[in-house]
């Protein structure tokens, strides 16, 4: 029996972590007393709506996908612009289409990492950035009214950030010839998830 190389022993580590990470954050946030108004409720919040969880796992797979500093660039643009669309939505800023584009974004991430688009490294940074925005306004108009804005804010930006982590662990599979397929079939899976949502929001 051959040993695990080391990349794929850090993988299973990276699988492992982040599963404690999203078990012990969850159990905790349901613990909270008043935790529909703060952290927990953030926390909470991107994890209930299966539009939100591709289109951020998607992010992570296509940074992984496109390797180098798209690994981390596109998961740190995509939690940065999404604050600014939450800022926008409890502001009460209008913004036509939102579900809609949350629908797409799905889609179109899923699409990239199905068959591997690799455009120029600012190309997928600003279509990254475009669907944050849709995503970041769904939150802040359903940001509770009870909810500290703050603390609901850390809190889905650190599920996302680790939902992009989720992403980011699968995507390194592409190394392996194996896991190139399974990775673009996981985008493949995620673009059809988003043509489901396109279809109940028109």
């Amino acid at each position: 029996m051959s040993t695990p190389s080391l990349s794929h022993r850090r993988a299973t580590r990276a699988w492992v972590g982040i599963g404690l990470l999203l078990s012990c954050s969850i159990a905790s946030a349901h613990t909270e007393s008043g935790g529909a108004g703060g952290f927990s409720s953030g926390f909470l919040h991107p994890l209930t709506g299966l539009d939100h969880v591709a289109a951020m796992v998607a992010v992570g797979l296509w940074g992984a996908f496109l390797g180098s500093r798209a690994t981390w660039l596109l998961p740190v643009i995509f939690p940065m612009v999404m604050a600014v669309g939450g800022a926008l939505g409890v502001a009460g800023v209008h913004i036509p289409g939102v579900e809609t584009g949350i629908a797409l974004s799905a889609i179109a991430l899923g699409l990239m990492v199905a068959f591997s688009v690799r455009p120029p490294l600012w190309v997928a940074g600003v279509l990254v950035g475009i669907f944050a925005i849709f995503h970041g306004h769904a939150h802040g108009t359903e940001l509770p009214e009870s909810a500290n804005a703050l603390a609901f804010a850390i809190g889905f930006v650190i599920s996302t950030g680790l939902l992009h982590l989720c992403g980011i662990a699968f995507g390194l599979l592409v190394k392996y010839p194996w896991g190139k397929t399974a990775v673009r079939a996981a985008g493949g899976v995620i673009a059809i998830m988003g043509a489901c949502f396109l279809t109940g929001v028109l």
